[in-house]
């Protein structure tokens, strides 16, 4: 199927993209493309380590020694010793 690009600024980035890397326009489209679809599909280092990060939290969490988060508690953070 086709793709049509009736915008001027695609086409002159296309355009530009393709003279800086001696490739066709289709390839240029076709190769930014592919780097964004990447990016997007593969998680960044830091969406790893946050993962990481939770899961180690969770790991050291201990539900029997659980405390209910309520008022009385959230008060006490503001409290001055």
């Amino acid at each position: 199927m086709p793709l049509y690009v009736k915008d001027p600024e695609v086409d002159r980035m296309a355009e530009q993209l393709s003279r800086l890397n001696g490739v066709s326009k289709t390839e240029a489209v076709r190769r930014a493309l592919r780097r964004e679809l990447d990016q997007v599909e593969t998680p960044s280092e830091f969406v790893e380590r946050g993962l990481a990060f939770t899961r180690a939290l969770i790991a050291r969490g201990n539900p029997a020694e659980a405390r209910p988060v309520d008022k009385a508690w959230i008060d006490s953070l503001y409290e001055d010793d």
